[in-house]
Formats: structure tokens, C-alpha cells, sequence
């Protein structure tokens, strides 16, 4: 009988010594990629970080890009392109990193989307693409994220940003209202096919949520800068500081353009109704942000418009902008932030990154307590919080246990409180347009796959109509508008939309 042929043991990779030639993709087996565990990405240090607003992730140097890219396995059916809501070939740019070829990477995802370098530092990968990625069945998934801001900031720092080509004019005007995520990636869109884009952006600068809400530490607006810059060589037009509804009307849109994309975004804050909310020092998040990101508040004096420094601040909620809220306060000089969430840790929906980035921040989470009013000073600024401690019940819609409140409660001593509960759609734009229609909280009805309004010729996408969501879904309707408009401007034909409820 013959004996049995001894099985070669497995050797995982050491990524010291693994061999990356300068062209060519590694010969490597399945099991091997699969053997080299996630890369790091490098971080200001937490105690240096909180003195500056220079970026915190520093992004992967070229080897450890090329490595993490080894780690995808080119799955036959791969379901992150359809976790992408943009659906980019992702397998096929991060097999470029692999093989080195990084402009083909680059070429490879700018065909789905036109701002890589803002994506692959604010979207929440974890879950999207990331999330349904083949790896999560047994290690951690391949840092989708993190390789397409590589690329593209190999690209801007490269010198070689290819420039976006306008097709051939075709006499048809669109206007775009609002220059953020959505109106950015429909002009691109429009642009390419050659039709004449005006941008119509209410504030001083285009970018929208990319420069008044996320903060520099997280998105250098440097970034933001030059995407619109490439946008303008193409040949959109941008008009600053023009508020459609009151600066022009939308029927005075209609007049002079062919088709009108609104995306205006979500930008009216929430309050609570709370005793003590209209005190000096309590912000709305969108107003403390705006004021240190777009006005650069930090760089006072330098820049003349200030925000009062502050010793204790509260911010309220549990997202993303309460987190950018927060660390930005500890950046302005505070000696304690508190972060008030009524529910628990586990129910946050801000980025777990961004949660462990307060954390290591010295950022104080008061879990299960919910303001219930504010008390001021003689001089009519806010000086204590007085907090309701809460309790879990059963879940509720969002299927989070909902918050339920104790008899017992503490008071903060504060002078500063910054109110990050949520935003509520544009209200100007529907308010001076009757026949647009509306949802219930003033969201556009639309249909979703095309983003058609109520109004003929008149298109809507992003925040508006999703409520404050992700820049990435907010790019996703800006390309399904844009298709859309498109087929409408060749062809002049306008079939009623089914406006979803």
C-alpha cells in the first residue's frame, strides 16, 4: 500500500519580507492573501492630535497600500460593488494598487466617482462595501475605504489628476441648486455630456456639508478645493451666495434653464423645545461647525469670526456631527466636553472610528442622559445643564431600545452646550414653490430612480429628499438625477414620475 503523500504545512505571509516588484502582481495563492491580516493606518497621536486641526489618519504610505490590496481575493460574483452606492468596480481598482499600476487604479475609479479623495475619508465603508466584503466570513474585511483615498491622494500629490473632459455642447442649460456631495456629482455628470452647468450655492463657497459640517481634522477643505476647481476647468459655472427662493425663484429657474436639479440638502437644525435653549452659548451644530469650519473660527484672529472660547462644554446627541462637534470644542481649548447620548454606546450611530477618535481625545460620554433644560447667568448666558438619567425599554422604530427616563437627574456645569440631535430638509425651496411636492417633515417626494419631482423639468436628490444621510448616497442620487436629466434634454420627452410616499 503506498503511504500517504505528506500535506505541505501553511506558511502565512510575513509582510516584512514580502517581495512587491515594481510592475506585476505577486504571485500569490488565495490562502496566502487571505493569511495578511488588515493594515493600520498611521494617526496623529491623540495627545498632539487635540492641539491642531491637521488631519488625523495620515493614509497609507505605497507598501502597506500594496499589501492591504494583496488582501483581496477577486471574488468571481463580488458583492461590495453592489454595496457601493455608486457601484464601483472595486476589485478592479484595488487590483491595480496591487499590481502598482495606480493610474489605471485611478482611471478605474473615477468612472464612478468624482470625489474619491472626500469618500474614501468620510463614507462609512463599514457599512457598505466593506461590510458585505467575502473576508468578514472569517478575518476583517479589506479597507475599501482607506485604499481609495490612496489613490486618490497619489493622484493629486502625483501632479498627474486627469482633467474632467466636457463632451461636445449640446445648447441645453441645466441648473444645479446646492454645491455639496449631490449637485457636485450630477454637474460632473451633466458636464460630461456636455451640457451647460450653473451651480447656484447659497453660502460663500460650494462643497455644502464638506465645508460648513465636516471638520478639517477629518476633511482638509483644501481637498474640497480642488475637486471644485476641476469641476470649473470643465466648465461649471459657480454662483456663490445666491439663495434660490429669495435671491431667484424657482419659476424664474424654469424660465431660464432647461432642467433644474435641487439638492439643497438638510441643513435646518433640530431643537429639543426645551426651558433655556434660546441662553447665549447654546449652539445648534450647524452653527458652531459653520462658524470653525467654513469661517475658520479656529484661526482667530486671524480669521474674524469668532467663536467663544469655552471650559465645559455639552454637546447633545449621539452621531457623526455630534462627535465632529465635540472634538472640535476639545481643539478650541476646553478642559472637559461632555458628550450627552440618551441611550448607550451600543446604540450610537456615529462611525465607530469616530467614537474611539473622542475617546482617545479625552472626550466624557454621559451615557443614558437626556437634557431637560438649561439654566443661565445673570447675563443671560447658559451656565448648568440639568440631565435626566435614563433607562432601556423596548425598541422602537428604529429598532433601538428606546430611552426612558428615571426619577433621577445631574446638573452640569457648563458654558457651552452645542445641540447635534439631527437636521430637517431646506424648508425654502418647497415654501416658495407650491406645486412641488412635499413629504410630511418637508422632504421632496421623488421617484427614486430617477429623482423627477412633481414640477416638469424639475429633478431633486440628496439630503432633501433622503433626510441627512451619507455623502456617498447623497453622490448616488446625484448620478440617477443626471442620467435622467440627461435622457430628458435628448430626447424632450417627460413621463410622469411615481413619487415615492
Amino acid at each position: 500500500m503506498a503511504a500517504k503523500k505528506k500535506k505541505k504545512k501553511f506558511q502565512p505571509v510575513d509582510i516584512h519580507t514580502l517581495e512587491l516588484p515594481e510592475f506585476g502582481e505577486p504571485a500569490l495563492t488565495q490562502r496566502e492573501r487571505m493569511s495578511i491580516p488588515r493594515q493600520p493606518i498611521p494617526e496623529q497621536a491623540p495627545d498632539e492630535r487635540v492641539h491642531n486641526f491637521s488631519e488625523v489618519a495620515l493614509g497609507y504610505e505605497e507598501r502597506t497600500a500594496r499589501i492591504e490590496a494583496l488582501r483581496c481575493i477577486q471574488c468571481k460574483k463580488p458583492l461590495c460593488i453592489a454595496g457601493c452606492p455608486v457601484n464601483i468596480d472595486i476589485p478592479a481598482f484595488i487590483r491595480k494598487i496591487a499590481e502598482g499600476h495606480y493610474a489605471d487604479g485611478v482611471a478605474i475609479l473615477k468612472k464612478d466617482n468624482v470625489l474619491p479623495a472626500i469618500c474614501g475619508r468620510v463614507c462609512p465603508q463599514e457599512e457598505q462595501c466593506e461590510i458585505v466584503c467575502t473576508l468578514t466570513k472569517k478575518y476583517e474585511p479589506v479597507a475599501i475605504g482607506r485604499l481609495e483615498r490612496f489613490l486618490a491622494d497619489w493622484e493629486r500629490e502625483s501632479g498627474t489628476i486627469e482633467p474632467l473632459v466636457p463632451g461636445p455642447p449640446t445648447g441645453k442649460r441645466v441648473a444645479i441648486v446646492g454645491g455639496g456631495p449631490a449637485g457636485l456629482t450630477a454637474a460632473a455628470d451633466l458636464v460630461r455630456h456636455g451640457h451647460d452647468v450653473t451651480v447656484f450655492e447659497a453660502l460663500q463657497r460650494p462643497g455644502g456639508v464638506l465645508v460648513y459640517g465636516i471638520p478639517e481634522f477629518r476633511l482638509p477643505k483644501k481637498i474640497v478645493q480642488i475637486e471644485v476647481e476641476q469641476l470649473e476647468k470643465a466648465g461649471v459655472k459657480f454662483r456663490n451666495s445666491v439663495v434660490i427662493g429669495q435671491t431667484f425663484t424657482m419659476d424664474e429657474l424654469n424660465e431660464t434653464f432647461d432642467a433644474v436639479f435641487v439638492a439643497t440638502g438638510a441643513g435646518l437644525p433640530n431643537f429639543m423645545g426645551i426651558p433655556g435653549e434660546n441662553l447665549n452659548g447654546v449652539y445648534s451644530a450647524n452653527e458652531y461647525l459653520t462658524r470653525v469650519n467654513l469661517m475658520r473660527a479656529y484661526e482667530f484672529p486671524r480669521a474674524d469670526t469668532p467663536v467663544a472660547r469655552s471650559e465645559n462644554v455639552a454637546v447633545i446627541g449621539g452621531g457623526n456631527v455630534a462627535m465632529d462637534a465635540a472634538r472640535t470644542a476639545k481643539r478650541l481649548g476646553a478642559k472637559h466636553v461632555y458628550n450627552v447620548y440618551r441611550r448607550t454606546r451600543a446604540e450610537m450611530p456615529a462611525r465607530a472610528e469616530e467614537i474611539e477618535h473622542a475617546a482617545e481625545e479625552g472626550i466624557e460620554f454621559l451615557f443614558l442622559h437626556n437634557p431637560i433644560t438649561y439654566e443661565g447667568d445673570e447675563d443671560g448666558r447658559v451656565s448648568r445643564a440639568v440631565c435626566r438619567k435614563m433607562k432601556l425599554g423596548e425598541p422602537d422604530a428604529s429598532g433601538r431600545r428606546r430611552p426612558v427616563p428615571t426619577e433621577e437627574s445631574v446638573t452640569l456645569d457648563v458654558d457651552t452646550v452645542v445641540v447635534a440631535i439631527g437636521n430637517g430638509p431646506n424648508p425654502l425651496i418647497p415654501r416658495t414653490t407650491p406645486d412641488l411636492e412635499v413629504k410630511r417633515w418637508g422632504n421632496i417626494r421623488v421617484e427614486r430612480a430617477t429623482g423627477k419631482t412633481s414640477r416638469k423639468g424639475v429633478w431633486a436628490g440628496g439630503d432633501i429628499v433622503l433626510g441627512a444621510a451619507t455623502v456617498i448616497l447623497a453622490m448616488g442620487a446625484g448620478r440617477n438625477a443626471a442620467r435622467s436629466i440627461h435622457e430628458y434634454l435628448t430626447t424632450g420627452e417627460w413621463t410622469e414620475p411615481e413619487l415615492d410616499s
